[in-house]
Formats: structure tokens, sequence, C-alpha cells
């Protein structure tokens, strides 16, 4: 009989319900939970591919100390050693943990308990820092305390929704879903999007402000000076509930028309902005969603800040339907935030103030209580390089290519006197530098709740075994902590342990006073946790959780109660004073992958729409520097470049470039593009600027070029560029160089018995080789290499791959470079969820009259699942219908 288990989705901050059913042979089939409240039962294409990432290769399955495995005791031993050595002869601000939003609540409270209540530091820092903390710095400024009052039940009561540095069909695509279904019930509802770029998730938008880079503070202070001209403003709400209003509105103010001023600097249609205007002006139920676009800048908590005094000013605020909303990033970024995950918090939304300083020390007997902030991520790095932290243990996550300047976080690794990493993977970029290497449960393999962006907290339930040495988080933190001598206060057996510690800390002497209360779960039984159902908190002894909106009693958490008005200026990048460059770099994320891919890219499915980094660019900019569609070129910053593939888009602004931060070394050979990202920081949140990086872009033109596809992983490490990915049945490697190759083959690096069959194709002049590989009359590679990049397209060959016979137009097809019946090409993948490409797409609209998103579903099941290609498929539409 199949096992059914509930759980959630480990990737971004929606927090979806997740059915993992293992049948009896073992297969593991995903379903999004049709009862679970944040996503109803659907996923994104990621969620849906989870049970394709369930797998053992590259696992970390036994401790490691360098490169030679080891016992658990002789690990846990070597750091609690390593630690308490450096500890006793540099003190414990020599010391640091780097976590991650990827850790459970149950796995982030203990680690924060032993740094901060026990070694006697705040240097411990997340992952979540260079998503969200300039979020939680406006939260705090205005509200007195990290709170986000909406709900995603505001969405769709909304009559305006602004999305604002939010690429939410891609990044947030649950979300998206419910705000596009929500706009088809209820007509009148408007969509505003801001951002540089035009996304797919303007699909849906009325109205698209395509302003510079950084200027949405512009907008936003304008707004508020708009609203204030116009009478628009809530005068009671202002006099009651909040303080600082007139400053705040007196930097707000423009010299001239707002309209036209603010058109002018941001670089948008005045027509446009004074429609949004008008639009917030006479809607008072208007949710403003922001994300990356607004946090990820050296200014980003002024943003955000500008954000709150439109909604505070007019009084839009925990009510239905309406409020500021951060998506946060990472399935577990909140609860980071409630258990204090960030160096300049405590636990339960407490921070380094006298009273709840010794509050937490008071209930967790904590000998060695912090008594001030840490560094954050960034200035932790620096430690290292500095020598002032001489040890660090980083769990579940990946830094040296998440974080900005990447190659000096390597740097920081490499001096750093004794590196720990708990993660569930050995390859990543990071691992290499570790000393000791821990191996960590992930995603199935995992009991304990995770918190979404809107407050609500949910279950990860286990579903697999446990694969090799590995162990939960919180079993090896607590496993160090005994070893140096702290066995009383981590003496867990059970992970509902540790969430009936933390719910009690959260509700002790807090009588309101705290916005973070989940004390009903402080005597949680083990039933009780297993059948946890996801709530919203607060989740009080008296308070139900049925309170999905805080706020709403116009009470806030400052000395006052009042919500305080932030007098914002314009900022500029940190940047902007550096020598000139002449285009502005943004990263972000793509559809299909997920941070650096560790997951993400072992699903082959998943890397059918774009398999290799790219670089973004506007048609006006690709003439006058030179860059074509399709071809290698070079970006580059005074110390650093990398190497992508130019797509030539006017999705893309004037002046600007857009490259995926998802690549790393372990699966590109030099694309990793936070390189280029320099460590400018925010100064009150301590957030990276990743939106803001002046470069300059050349076209490489390599000697040669081309791709292998073959049916195992193989190592190329003498190309000038080299992008590895994973398809269905055989492995991917995009490859270029600078140096002519003798013996082709030999890239294949490829150990072919003596009976294989070599198909061979040389046109010398043109600089043209095909090759293919057939053992047993199944392809084993391909190579096909070119001066340029006239070279097969790759969907039709993968399929090759999954045949257990190749047939004698097969053969030829392979010599052609092209498939001998065009039926068998179905070009770029456009749904991965169905792997239907855009030939295939396109003959159907051609030629057999789907004319509409249902048309093509009903079909061909493209746009069906998860929903993420539909404005890839309306602009097939829209682009055969105007061809007409």
């Amino acid at each position: 009989m199949a096992n059914e288990v509930k759980t959630t989705c480990p990737y971004c901050g929606v927090g979806c319900g997740v059915i993992a059913t293992t049948e009896k042979n073992g297969k593991v089939i995903v379903q999004g939970d049709p009862k679970h409240p944040s996503n109803f039962g659907r996923l994104c294409s990621k969620g849906a591919a989870l049970a394709d990432t369930i797998e053992l290769n590259h696992r970390l399955l036994h401790p490691m100390s360098g490169s030679h495995q080891t016992s658990w005791d002789q690990a846990i031993e070597n750091v609690a050693s390593g630690f308490k050595r450096i500890i006793e002869h540099h003190g414990p601000d020599a010391v640091a943990f780097y976590v991650s939003g990827q850790l459970l609540t149950e796995d982030y409270y203990v680690a924060n308990k032993l740094m901060k209540g026990f070694i006697g530091s705040a240097n411990i820092d997340t992952n979540s820092r260079l998503c969200m903390s300039s979020s939680v710095a406006g939260h705090k400024r205005a509200f007195g305390s990290d709170t986000v009052p909406c709900s995603y039940e505001d969405l769709e009561q909304a009559n305006l929704i602004t999305l604002v540095g939010s690429n939410t069909a891609w990044c947030h695509p649950v979300l998206y879903q419910r705000i596009r279904d929500a706009k088809v019930r209820r007509p009148h509802m408007k969509v505003v999007v801001i951002d540089p770029r035009r996304t797919a998730t303007c699909e849906i938008a009325d109205i698209h402000l395509p302003l510079v880079p950084g200027s949405d503070i512009d907008i936003f202070l304008a707004l508020l000076d708009y609203l204030d001209r116009h009478d628009a403003l809530d005068r009671e709400y202002i006099a009651q509930h909040t303080e600082g209003f007139e400053m705040a509105l007196e930097r707000a103010r423009t010299h001239d028309d707002p309209i036209k001023e603010t058109a002018r600097k941001c670089g948008v249609s005045p027509v446009a902005l004074e429609q949004f205007f008008r639009l917030f002006l006479e809607r008072e139920k208007s949710v403003t969603v922001y994300s990356q676009g607004v946090n990820q800048w050296s200014f980003g908590t002024d943003k955000v800040n500008a954000i709150i005094n439109c909604h505070l000013a007019t009084g839009r605020i925990g009510k239905a339907g309406m409020g500021p909303f951060s998506f946060t990033g990472q399935p577990n970024a909140m609860g980071g935030r409630e258990v204090g995950g960030l160096a300049n918090q405590l636990a339960a939304h407490m921070d380094f103030e006298p009273q709840d300083i010794e509050r937490v020390k008071r209930f967790w007997k904590a000998p060695n209580m912090a008594k001030q902030p840490g560094l954050n991520a960034v200035d932790m790095f620096d430690a290292m390089i500095e020598g002032r932290i001489k040890a660090v243990w980083i769990m579940a996550t990946n830094p040296a290519v998440s974080m900005p300047d990447a190659d000096r976080i390597k740097t920081a690794l490499e001096q750093c006197e004794f590196v720990v990493m708990s993660d569930c993977v050995s390859n990543t970029d990071t691992a290499k530098y570790a000393d000791v290497l821990l191996p960590a449960t992930t995603w199935g393999e995992k009991n304990g709740t995770v918190t979404n962006s809107e407050r609500r907290i949910s279950r990860q339930r286990a579903f697999l075994d446990t694969p090799g040495e590995a162990r939960d988080d919180w079993k090896i933190i607590s496993d160090v902590a005994r070893a140096m001598g702290y066995s009383e206060a981590f003496s867990y057996r059970r992970v509902e342990e540790i969430l009936r510690e933390h719910a009690a800390l959260s509700g002790l002497d807090n009588h309101g006073t705290r916005d973070f209360d989940i004390s009903a779960y402080a005597g949680v039984t083990s039933s009780q946790y297993e059948k946890l159902r996801p709530t919203l908190w607060p989740f009080t002894q008296t308070d139900s959780g049925a309170n999905v909106r805080l706020l709403s009693n116009g009470r806030f958490f400052t000395d006052s109660g009042k919500a305080r008005f932030v007098a914002v200026t314009r900022g500029k990048p940190a940047n902007s004073t550096q020598p000139k460059l002449p285009l502005i770099l943004n990263t972000g994320r793509i559809r299909d992958q997920w941070h650096t891919m560790t997951r993400t890219g072992s699903a082959p499915r998943l890397n059918q729409h774009i398999h290799e980094p790219f670089v973004e660019i506007n048609p006006d900019d690709a003439e006058l520097f030179d860059i074509r569609n399709g071809t290698l070129a070079n970006i580059s910053t005074a110390s650093h470049t990398i190497t992508a593939r130019a797509v030539v888009s006017t999705e893309q602004r004037p002046g600007s470039l857009f490259i995926p931060m998802h690549w790393s070394d372990a699966t590109a050979q030099n694309s990793s593009v936070n390189k280029l990202v320099a460590s400018n920081v925010d100064p009150i949140s301590g957030q990276p600027e990743f939106k803001h990086s002046p470069v300059q872009i050349t076209a490489y033109t390599p000697l040669w070029q081309g791709f292998i596809l073959i049916n195992k992983e193989i190592d190329i490490d003498y190309t000038g560029y080299c992008i590895k990915s994973r398809g269905n049945g055989f492995w991917r490697y995009e490859i270029a160089g600078e140096k002519e190759q003798v013996n082709w083959l030999e890239l294949l690096k490829y150990p072919f018995s003596s009976n294989v069959e070599l198909l061979e194709f040389s046109d010398i002049a043109q600089h043209r080789f095909r090759f293919a590989v057939i053992e047993d009359s199944r392809l084993l590679g391909c190579l096909y290499i070119s001066r340029d990049r006239v070279l097969a397209d790759h969907a039709w060959l993968g399929k090759l791959f999954c045949k257990k016979e190749l047939s004698h137009h097969d053969r030829r097809s392979l010599l052609a470079g092209h498939p001998m019946n065009p039926a068998d090409d179905c070009g770029k993948t456009i749904c991965a969820c169905f792997s239907v490409g855009n030939k295939t797409l396109l003959h159907e609209i051609n030629h057999c009259g789907l004319d509409s998103i249902e048309a093509i579903g009903n079909k061909l099941k493209a746009g069906t699942s998860c929903g993420s290609c539909i404005p890839e498929i309306k602009g097939l539409l829209s682009d055969t219908h105007e061809s007409y």
C-alpha cells in the first residue's frame, strides 16, 4: 500500500503544501496539497519536479575530515575541540556561524541558542541577510517590530496590487497564479508592475513602469506628495496611530509637479505614472508587494519605508485587501527571523536591549549570553580575511557562490583557520574549503517546521529513509554543544521538544507586548506535533490563530504604541561614485532553478527551459557594443570577467543588463555572476546591493565552440567556457575554447570499449566536426563543434538517448546535425512540466488552429500544471497572430 505524507515545499517563501506518496516499488510521486491554505494544490515547475531531485548523486553521506572519512564521534570531537581551542585563545567573537533559510525552525533555534547563549557571541548570521534584511529593518523602523501585516487572502481581496521589484511569475509562481486567477474572477482588480525589465509578470499588468534601476524610491516619495496634494490622506488615522508624518512628508515633497519631475527622473511615461497614482488614490483596497528589487540595494531599507509611508498615510494597513507585503525568498526565511537567526536579533523577535538580553539569558540559563549584535554576513567574511574570525560553521548554504564579491569569499574561507560545513551535498563551491564536512539530512528526510511569507507555520515531514550516516541539523548542533560542555541545555531527544521550548520563550513576559507569540505550542504533545496543521501566528493560549492580519487595531510595537513614519531621502547606489562603466548589471532568478542549483540542477526537466547562463541586453546596447543574439559575451568589472550567452531582448531596459545568479564553479567554468557584484551594503540592514553593478560588455569570439551530450558525467577542465547541465538520460556540456584541439574525441574523456561504433563528419574548411559514439545500437555520446554557433538543436538529440535502438534515420540525423523528420524537433522547451517545445506550439498554432491558452492546454497540456509558461505561450500566440 502506498504511503502518503503531507509536507511543505523546500523552495521559496510561498510555503506550498505538498503530498509525497511513496509507492510499493519505492517510487515517489509529489503533488500539491489541495487543502493547504497557501497553495490549494498548486505547485510551480520546481515544486512539481521535487520527486526528480530525490537521489544520492553527490550526496555527502559520511563525516569527512579533510579528504578522509571519519566517524561521527571523531568529527564531533574535532569540531568541539577546534571551537573550544579558538575561544580559549582568542575569545568567543573569533567564532562565527553562517546559517540558512533552508534550515528548519528547530535547527535554526538550536544554532542560535548555542552561539548567542553559550559560546557567547552574536556572530551568527544567515543567507537571509542577502534577500530580506532590508524588509526586516524597514518593518522595525515603522512598526517597532518585524511584523508582516498581510496574508495571502489580501491578494485576492485587493482592488489594486502593485508589484515592485518582483518578478512574481517566476520567483513566486503560485502567488502569481492566485493573483492572476483573482483578476479573472474580479476584472475590476488592477495590477501595476514597477520593474526596469518587462518580465513574465507583466503579462497580467494593466500598467508597467519600466523605471531607471533604483528609482522606485522616487516613485513612492512622489506618491506620498501626490496623495497629500489631492487631499487623499487619512488625517484621522495619522493623528491617532502614527508619529513623524510631517517630517516624512517634507522629505517627500517635489519642487515641481510630482508627476512630471518624477517621470523624468525615473524614465517612465508621465501618463502611465499618473494613472498609477490615480489608481492608488482611488482604490482603498491596495496591496503593495515588494521583493528583492526593493531590498537588494544600499538604500533598500529606505525604499521599504517609502512604501510603508504611503500605506500608513492612507490608513491602509491591518485591513482586508490592504498593506505593504514583503515576499520572502526562502522557505524558512521567516522562521529564521523568529528565532533570531540574524546577527542583530535575539530569539522570539527580541533585540539586544537590556530587558530582552536578561529575559533570554534567564530562560536559557545561559552562562555566556551575548550582549551586543554580531557581524552581518559581509562583515563576517571580511573579518575572516582580517584574522578576527578564526573559525566558522557554515550550515546548508553555499556562500562561495551566493555572496557578493564571491572570489573574496573564497579568499576568506582559504584564510580562515578552521572551517566546518554541514550540508547534504559534497561538491559545492564552498565544500572544498571545509576542514570538517558533516553530512546533514535534506528535504524528504527532515522533520520540523517552517514559516512562510504570510507568517504561516507548516510542517516538513520525513517520508524517506535517512541515507548513509546523515543526521538532522539540530542533532548535529546539539552533539557539538554537548561535546563543548553544555549537555543540560542541549539534551533534546525529539524535534518537538525544541518547538515547545521556542514557543514557551515567545510567550515569556509577553502579554501582547511583542508581535511574535506562539505560546499555544508550548505544551504540544508528540502526537499533536505530528498532526500540526498550517497555522498563522500569533497563536497564543487565548488566540486561535484566526487573525489573518496584524496591526488591525491600530496599535504598534513601538514605545508609544504608534507607527513611525520614516523621513527618507532619494538614495543613490553605493557604487555610483566609482569609475564610470557603461552598463548597470542586475542579478536575479529564473523560472525553473533555485539558488545555486544543488537541488534543482539534478532534475532534467528543470534544465530544459534554460540550461545555460545568459546576459539579457537591449537591442540598442547590443548594436552599440557589437553583441549578437546567441553569441558569447564577456561581462566585466575592473577586476573580474565572466562569460555568458547573449540574449538580445526589447524587454530589457537600455543601459541595463540582467544575468541569473544560479551558476557556480561546479556547473559553470567562468559564469558565476556574483564575482562581479561589489560587497556594498545598506548601512541600516547590512543587505548587499545585488541590483546595481557597473559593468562593461564585449563580444567573446572563441576559436571554436560546440556542445557534448553524453550518458555519463565527465570532467572538462581545459576549455575557455564550459557549462554543465543534466538531461533525461544524458549530461549536456556547452563548450568553447581559444586553443585548437588535436583530437576532438579527447573532450569526451570516456572509456569507450573497443567495439563501439563511431560516426564522424568533418568539414575542415568550415571548421565543423560532428561525432557520435554508439554501442549496441544505443547512443553513448555525441560531440558537435563549429567555428560559429550554427549547431544542431539539443532537444531532439536528447531524445535519442532514451531510444533502445537507433534507426537508420537517427544515424543520418546525427551526422546531418538536424532530424531527418522535422516532427522530431520540438524546439526549445517552453513548458517544463510536460516538455512541450516552442516548435511544437508554433506548429499547433499555425497548422491546427489552436488560438488560445485553453485550446493549447486541452491538446498539449502546456500551461495546465504550474502555469509558469503561460506568459511565453501567450507571446507565441500574439506573435503568430500579428504576423498574419
